[in-house]
């Protein structure tokens, strides 16, 4: 009677067990198999996210459409008041064109409004190797990494035209040549730069998060501190599908203002968990002498 009563109940995880995550241990660990069901999971959770948010922006399509070709108009009234000869023109290159930019601006409005969604399953699927109070720092900052995600891809959104107006400037003058934009191209640009600019924005999340997983310490973001300077002028030069130096300074600058406040924070956190260089060399001797 007691197995027959159990059956059902062990037949019901077996039915869903790929829609629910495996359960930590007391200390947070999982087996391998079991943080891969885990990553299954959030990644299934995400991608429902995104898919809904995407089916809600059809509805919004026009007014979607609008706001990409916002950058477009401010960057061609900028050239054309620099240049009254230049003649700028936007296409749709094909019968599947537009079908194609309907698709990608619903999905990647999908992936934007879905933030809050996705960001939480990176932070689920981090939380359980934390310590208990390490979790209610790292659910506080996770609170930052929406506004943050936000605000780097309001920064592109707002540098986007500056990189139109750049380029299309080398248009020579007072000749009769016409600037064909295909709409596909220009929006593929548009999302790479915005998302690049959003995704550029979470460092400080990133770095925090793995110095609570004692990945990374304060002191050795301080030793990194211009190489990643340098690295980030770098990766602002290729991220930038522009490639003006104005997108490259408004992506590499608030990087780098975001890097050390990121080193700051991690070095409050190390101080209140007594973590210094000091005690980290004499933890390393103490390794090295077998003791």
């Amino acid at each position: 009677m007691s197995s027959a009563t159990a059956n059902p109940v062990d037949a019901k995880p077996r039915r869903l067990g790929w829609l629910r995550p495996p359960k930590p241990d007391d200390e947070g660990s999982m087996a391998l198999m079991d943080h891969l069901r885990e990553l299954r999971y959030r990644v299934t959770i995400s991608a429902l996210g995104v898919i809904a948010a995407s089916i809600g922006a059809i509805f919004f399509y026009r007014e979607l459409v609008a706001f990409i070709m916002g950058p477009y108009y401010k960057a061609a009234a900028d050239v054309k008041a620099a240049n009254p000869s230049a003649d700028l023109m936007v296409t749709n290159d094909g019968v599947i064109s537009p079908f194609t930019l309907a698709v990608i601006s619903c999905v990647v409005a999908g992936i934007v409004a879905s933030c809050p969604i996705w960001l939480y399953q990176v932070w689920a699927f981090v939380a359980p190797g934390l310590l208990s109070k390490e979790k209610r720092y790292a659910l506080g900052f996770m609170g930052a990494a929406i506004p943050l995600f936000l605000l780097g891809c309001a920064v592109g959104y707002w540098v986007w035209p500056k990189g139109i107006a750049v380029m299309l400037s080398f248009t020579p003058r007072d000749m009769d040549i016409t600037n064909l934009l295909e709409m596909t191209n220009f929006l593929t640009m548009e999302i790479k730069i915005i998302l690049v600019f959003g995704l550029s924005f979470l460092l400080p999340v990133i770095l925090v998060a793995l110095n609570l997983a004692r990945i990374v310490r304060a002191d050795q973001l301080a030793k990194a501190r211009r190489f990643v300077i340098f690295g980030t002028f770098v990766f602002a030069a290729i991220a930038t599908p522009s490639t003006d130096p104005f997108s490259m300074l408004a992506l590499s600058l608030p990087m780098t203002l975001l890097y050390f406040v990121a080193e700051i924070i991690c070095r409050v956190l190390d101080k209140r968990r007594g973590i210094t260089p000091e005690t980290v060399a004499e933890f390393a001797v103490d390794v090295d002498d077998g003791r």
